[in-house]
């Protein structure tokens, strides 16, 4: 379990070298002074997630994005979270669903889970997988998701193209109906401890660090394309920058019938997921008490990262806690993406909190196949020269554990089945 975890002591100076770096001598007054402004902000915030539900997520059909107000655009950054409709063709999404399906049948040896039943697969190469990422639509909408992020003064970095979008390689899920799911609790990808820890990553949410909560801006490109994600090389972990996690929906999908959970506003939960290690409840969790901000102290002596679960070689997470992290009021919050079509797609910014359904009451499967946005930059140029190296060879990707001994798949995709250029492009053949 993670509390029976020893932390080692250096992260006791790690929190005092962020406190003093970034806020200053005294760190401690300005740190409990933003702390205490932050909750009050979380209360109403919370209160105005739980009661929208669904529909406190934004949806915006794909061949309106260039259309879209300023206001409608600020509000999909604030929440983190958006649904694009028509995507691809429903019939489209529907025939790479089937065409999955018989690759399951034919390929015996597949790696997932659960076992007996498997729902969740470990391939990456089949050729459905590799017709959806290169598709001109998923890769047009991942590149005006990138173009969500900026970089402060409007300069340009050298190797740095926003809207040229890249192909990161992940899993699919077909779930069945009546199945219960607990893989997946509220937790926050593409860096665990690394967010505190790496040098650039921690540049990332300096404002927050320094006491200055409110002037985060989750969308600074800047820092994002040098941070180290992956410090202790555990497998599974993405070493890439993905701008927004996504995925295409191959069936139809609403809330209850295992879809995704998001904790939709990055800004105020990135402020609150930083900051917690720095502060300790003075009250027991279970108190009625635990939300007023005078029941929270400012407490640096403790090596603990709150959330932060270890796992292989080494971090998971964050990975809030309705206990752990109670101004979340993550039982209520953590709120379901409205019903979606085939064809459609979910995208969530790289630090929302989110989580999948436990339990799903529908009686077809709720199928949807992973497709980040992930834009050119040199960090990720390097990820995707080595990762064509293992579409071309037909075996795992770089980020992930290798595939078995002496399992060889039959119909996965090829580099004939990417024809486009954009496609070509994203999967770095040019």
């Amino acid at each position: 379990m993670a509390d029976e975890f020893q932390w080692p002591a250096r992260f006791v100076d790690l929190k005092r070298e962020l406190a003093e770096r970034f806020a200053g001598a005294d760190y401690e007054t300005r740190l409990t002074d933003s702390w205490r402004d932050l909750l009050g902000e979380l209360a109403l915030r919370t209160k105005e997630i739980a009661a929208e539900g669904p529909n406190h997520i934004p949806q915006v059909r794909f061949d309106e994005l260039d259309k879209l107000t300023p206001e409608q655009v600020a509000v999909i950054r604030r929440k983190g979270s958006v649904v694009i409709k028509g995507v691809v063709d429903d019939k489209e999404a529907e025939g790479w669903k089937a065409s999955l399906e018989e690759f399951i049948k034919t390929n015996p040896d597949i790696d997932g889970f659960p076992e007996g039943d498997m729902q969740f697969f470990h391939l990456y190469w089949t050729r459905a997988q590799v017709l959806a990422r290169g598709h001109p639509n998923v890769l047009k909408a991942s590149a005006w998701l990138n173009n969500l992020y900026h970089l402060g003064g409007g300069e340009s970095i050298p190797g740095v193209d926003m809207s040229t979008p890249l192909v990161y390689a992940d899993r699919f899920r077909i779930r069945h109906p009546g199945i219960q799911w607990d893989r997946h609790p509220p937790h926050v990808d593409g860096g665990s401890i690394e967010r505190w820890e790496d040098e650039n990553f921690r540049q990332c949410f300096a404002e927050i660090l320094s006491g200055n909560w409110r002037k985060h801006d989750p969308y600074e490109l800047k820092d994002r394309l040098n941070a180290r994600s992956s410090l202790y090389g555990r497998p599974g972990q993405a070493t890439v920058f993905r701008t927004f996690q996504g995925w295409l929906a191959m069936s139809e999908t609403a809330p209850t019938q295992g879809t995704l959970k998001v904790f939709p506003d990055v800004h105020i939960s990135n402020a609150y997921t930083i900051l917690r290690p720095f502060f300790r409840p003075t009250v027991p969790f279970s108190s009625p008490d635990i939300l007023d901000a005078s029941s929270w102290v400012f407490d640096i002596s403790s090596p603990s990262f709150p959330g932060i679960v270890p796992r292989e070689t080494g971090f998971h997470g964050p990975r809030p806690t309705p206990e752990l992290h109670p101004h979340l009021r993550l039982d209520e919050t953590m709120t379901s993406v409205p019903k979606v079509n085939p064809g459609d797609m979910v995208f969530w910014h790289c630090d929302v909190v989110h989580s999948v359904e436990e339990e799903h009451t529908g009686t077809g499967d709720s199928a949807v196949m992973y497709i980040g946005s992930v834009p050119k930059c040199p960090q990720n140029d390097a990820y995707v020269k080595k990762q064509l190296e293992t579409f071309l060879a037909g075996v795992n990707p770089p980020d992930y554990p290798k595939l078995k001994e002496g399992v060889k798949y039959t119909g996965l995709g090829a580099e004939s089945d990417l024809v486009q250029p954009i496609s070509r492009v994203a999967m770095g053949f040019a």
